[in-house]
């Protein structure tokens, strides 16, 4: 339950009005859900037996064991701890109420034609479970991205090298409009901070969890597992910081110091390419009615089953 929570980004979602972060990981007949409003984080983690007592005692008619509501349980929770991206669609109602510190989330939906409630209470969580689930991992995709960057700008001094090697061998530049200033990353870190950042309007309240956060997320934590099973008991964080060591050093391998005047033509170049390749892509690209006709063909060959879905409730 664990390896699979931990895999899975943390994506806004709506609740009853709220704006949340949510991680919500559904096994075969067990569940464990984490929110968060960035001021705090609560959880609920159900085995198959907390399950069954809670839908008896919030369904008193309801007889069937765990696995026989599991999965309508989850077609309508899923979608309300979903990205809007995922165009997920729950069909029950649902509300969302704090009570103290514990955070409890309604959802009223229909099975086999009569009501189905459920209800997840969620407590506050420890902080171990928040620095392993969220602080942790958002620390390292700050590294990441600051390993981005130098690699970018270190691809940038390579650039205004072979520009400049172009120029002193008699090489003009035939629009004077594209005429670019050798990149000094120094400089440009301080303009960023202070001239572009404040300009962003970014906030320290912000559940701006786009895909791409999302992905480098859960690149982040898998990568994280995956160093963890081949290092040895011995490991410790010396060894990560000898890594990320490593990794500057390679960097401050790439000189500095050039000169440039082509490189915005270069970018231009690599654009145009890029939008090519897009559009090509674009049109290969071709709907398949099929998927969509089977959808509505299972959907169909399910109904007649609502007979048998009876005997869930007594």
């Amino acid at each position: 339950m664990e390896t699979g929570l931990f895999a899975l980004p943390w994506v806004p979602v709506n609740i009853g009005g709220s704006d949340l972060l949510a991680k919500a990981w559904f096994g075969d007949t067990q569940y464990r859900v984490l929110l968060s409003d960035l001021n705090t984080v609560w959880e609920e983690e159900m085995t198959t037996d907390d399950i069954q007592s809670r839908a008896q005692d919030l369904n008193k008619r309801l007889r069937a064991p765990t696995q026989a509501f599991f999965s309508h349980l989850c077609s309508v929770a899923r979608p309300c701890f979903s990205s809007e991206d995922d165009d997920q669609i729950s069909t029950a109602h649902v509300t969302l109420e704090q009570h103290g510190d514990n955070l409890t989330v309604k959802l009223k939906s229909e099975l086999a034609g009569l009501p189905f409630y459920w209800e997840f209470r969620c407590t506050t969580t420890p902080v171990g479970v928040v620095c392993r689930h969220l602080v942790r991992p958002l620390l390292a995709v700050s590294r990441v991205l600051q390993w981005q960057v130098e690699d970018l700008a270190a691809l940038l001094a390579r650039k205004d090298a072979e520009i400049l090697d172009y120029q002193e061998n008699g090489a003009v530049l035939s629009r004077a409009r594209l005429q670019t200033e050798p990149f000094e990353v120094h400089r440009y870190r301080e303009n960023f901070f202070t001239q572009i950042v404040p300009q962003m309007g970014v906030t320290l309240d912000s559940l701006g969890f786009d895909s791409e956060l999302q992905a480098l997320y859960m690149a982040v934590s898998l990568g994280k597992k995956g160093q963890k099973r081949k290092h040895s008991p011995d490991s410790s964080p010396a060894a990560e910081d000898n890594h990320v060591s490593e990794h500057h050093q390679h960097i401050t391998d790439v000189p500095t110091d050039v000169g440039s005047s082509l490189a915005s033509q270069e970018q231009n170049d690599v654009k145009a390419s890029s939008g090519r390749h897009q559009v090509a892509d674009s049109k290969q690209a071709v709907p398949l009615p099929s998927t969509a006709a089977a959808g509505s063909e299972e959907r169909s060959t399910s109904r007649p089953k609502k007979k048998k879905a009876v005997g869930l409730f007594r």
